[in-house]
């Protein structure tokens, strides 16, 4: 059986400068968390310019949150303070679930070529998140 849905909101994105001055684009975030829980935050950090994109993320903290991030293009290093580290490649996806008090850093998005590096979403792991950290790649 086929359900037709309607669509509901339209969210255009909008710039934003993250991280160590990273220039993205997002599609949700703080603002509409309510709305689309347990989504927290969309971004894109697509861009032409490297210079909008390699400053990365210097660390910051992640509680209770799941963070997914995919690549198109280029290579997206990624830490966190429990010693787990990864290179993100074309087409990877990484999942990471942040336990308490976990600190994350995308040190740079170095190697990254012009176009559309990729996306970052996070949503709430609820209490499950909270506990033990879990790296997937």
């Amino acid at each position: 059986m086929t359900v037709i849905r309607t669509i509901r909101k339209v969210w255009r994105s909008r710039p934003t400068i993250e991280g160590a001055g990273v220039h993205l684009k997002r599609a949700f975030g703080n603002q509409e968390a309510p709305v689309l829980d347990p989504f927290l935050l969309l971004d894109d950090f697509r861009s032409e310019d490297p210079s909008k994109y390699l400053p990365g993320f210097p660390w910051h903290p992640h509680r209770g949150i799941e963070t997914i991030t995919y690549v198109l293009q280029g290579d997206v290093e990624h830490g966190d303070s429990m010693g787990n580290r990864g290179d993100i490649t074309p087409g990877d996806v990484q999942w990471m679930t942040a336990g308490s008090g976990i600190r994350s850093c995308l040190p740079s998005i170095s190697k990254a070529r012009s176009g559309s590096p990729g996306t970052d979403f996070w949503r709430s792991g609820g209490r499950a998140a909270s506990g033990c950290p879990r790296w997937r790649p």
